[in-house]
């Protein structure tokens, strides 16, 4: 008898040693992070490492490449953005592309004119060079997803677009807009599309979407009265504009002039 009391007593504390055991078990458990490991897999060009993903890549490629090389439109001379202090021959060419493009979709949707074009001179990425334009040009050119975005300014912030121009000191892409800088640093004569500015005027500017939510410190795109976006990115406005002329101008218009 006393035998079995012992037995019944080591059995009880049998089930309770089982039953905290499962409990803990089946608890939270938390993990930390102790060790981060790496490995650097090096990419090559050399398809015969690859063969397998070389096969299987390479229609593709071709198929891209062969769409990039199509012949749009033909250059007489090399546009690049270090040809003038004030403008450039592609700074221009592309504000005057953007303008055009961008006015024909404004107009058709809101019944109204674009006045301005104003981009900037870091926008452009590569040169327009001499010969053959392709495909490949307008990314080379404009590689980013930049869009087009129709900003409402007052003449106020017209102003302000002329002060941040001559303080910049840099050829941003223009069209639409001139002045000319005193010798005092100020500007003088400001046109848009040949008429003097009226403060009081909504004048319709079209810029990337980048500038227009205040990039390049533009913070009087911020003060638009509104804002249109035209869903057309900057680099299919170059390729629509290559396919439809044959060769390209060279923009020799002076739109700063300094006295």
């Amino acid at each position: 008898m006393v035998k079995l009391k012992k037995y019944n007593g080591f059995l009880k504390l049998f089930v309770i040693f089982l039953t905290l055991f499962l409990i803990f078990s089946c608890s939270k458990k938390n993990y930390n992070l102790t060790k981060i490991e790496g490995k650097q897999l090096p990419i090559t060009e050399k398809g015969t490492q690859t063969p397998e993903i070389e096969n299987f890549i390479k229609p593709y490629r071709d198929h891209i490449n062969k769409d990039l090389d199509n012949v749009l439109a033909y250059c007489p001379e090399t546009l690049d953005k270090s040809s003038g202090k004030w403008q450039t021959s592609i700074g221009s060419l592309m504000a005057d592309v953007c303008l055009q493009r961008g006015n024909t979709v404004f107009k058709t949707r809101e019944k109204k004119d674009i006045d301005i074009c104003l981009l900037n001179h870091g926008g452009i990425r590569s040169i327009l060079p001499k010969g053959n334009v392709t495909t490949r040009t307008a990314f080379e050119i404009m590689p980013f997803e930049n869009s087009l975005i129709v900003v409402a300014l007052k003449g106020d912030q017209i102003l302000d677009i002329v002060s941040y121009i001559i303080k910049e000191k840099k050829p941003q892409p223009l069209s639409g807009l001139t002045f000319t800088i005193s010798k005092e640093n100020k500007a003088k004569n400001i046109l848009v599309q040949g008429k003097p500015v009226e403060t009081d005027k909504t004048y319709y500017v079209v810029t990337n979407d980048y500038l227009a939510n205040g990039g390049d410190n533009m913070s009087f795109f911020l003060k638009a009265t509104q804002k249109f976006d035209l869903n057309y990115k900057i680099r299919d406005v170059l390729i629509d504009y290559f396919k439809e002329v044959d060769t390209i101008p060279v923009k020799t218009d002076i739109r700063i002039t300094e006295e």
